[in-house]
């Protein structure tokens, strides 16, 4: 279900944002990319709503990279990111055209020029829309490490199939994957059948959408965000190297 909060604080959109470049065609599909080619451990992230032209996601890529990743954050909007100010596409109606989870499908392509570019790891990030793809990917066992932050659309159900090492990095205040949601994500996930490597966290004082639709100036929402990045990229080497 989507909440207003997936569509709070939209960020300022910025086509040349980022110390990476933007490729037509990575697996088919045009991505903005950071980090060495030569890199054997590789992290795709999928957006949120607003897709990936969000100066912030293009910073947290360059991060990532600069751990030692070659990171890919395909366009799977394909142009076409949610814009609040327009009243004759709410929501509801983007998402029909934009279903959560069809990046699933797309990645394929992406991993498979990942694997050809001589990668031997990858893991997949989602942030709130992207969470649903990365939820498919790791339950069809095509990536090696997974992490989420502040996901929508993802169930219970989702996460009793992840078949990888998987983290879950929770907001305080957030009506789409409430504390109790996350919670009872952590309890599949530590069931004596479950096997599965986790790390779940829920961040207190913030809101859903806070690890990406941050603002700068707010040097706590700041704090938060880059403690929420340096989870992720720990979970990613503890995973993928």
């Amino acid at each position: 279900m989507a909440s207003p909060q997936c569509c709070a604080d939209p960020p300022t959109l910025d086509p040349a944002g980022g110390e990476g470049r933007v490729v037509d065609s990575f697996g088919g599909i045009t991505a903005y990319v950071a980090g060495a080619r030569e890199s054997k451990a590789a992290v795709i992230l999928v957006s949120d709503i607003f897709g990936f032209e969000a100066p912030n996601l293009r910073k947290i890529t360059d991060k990532v990279a600069s751990s030692g990743y070659f990171v890919v954050v395909p366009d799977f909007l394909h142009g076409d990111p949610y814009v609040p100010e327009n009243a004759d596409r709410p929501i509801q109606v983007w998402l029909k055209e934009h279903a959560p989870g069809k990046a699933f499908e797309e990645a394929k392509p992406v991993i498979a020029a990942l694997k050809e570019q001589g990668v031997s790891t990858v893991g997949a990030a989602g942030y709130c829309w992207g969470a649903k793809g990365v939820a498919e990917l790791a339950k069809a066992n095509e990536i090696q490490a997974a992490v989420m932050s502040h996901p929508s659309f993802v169930t219970v159900d989702d996460i009793e199939e992840v078949k990888c090492p998987i983290a879950i990095l929770g907001a305080e205040t957030d009506k789409t994957s409430p504390p109790e949601l996350v919670k009872q994500f952590e309890q599949v996930l530590s069931s004596s059948n479950s096997g599965i490597a986790h790390f779940v966290k829920i961040f207190p004082g913030v809101s859903h959408g806070w690890t990406v639709r941050y603002k700068s100036e707010d040097a706590a929402a700041v704090k938060s965000a880059e403690e929420a990045l340096a989870d992720m990229v720990d979970w990613f080497n503890k995973n993928l190297k």
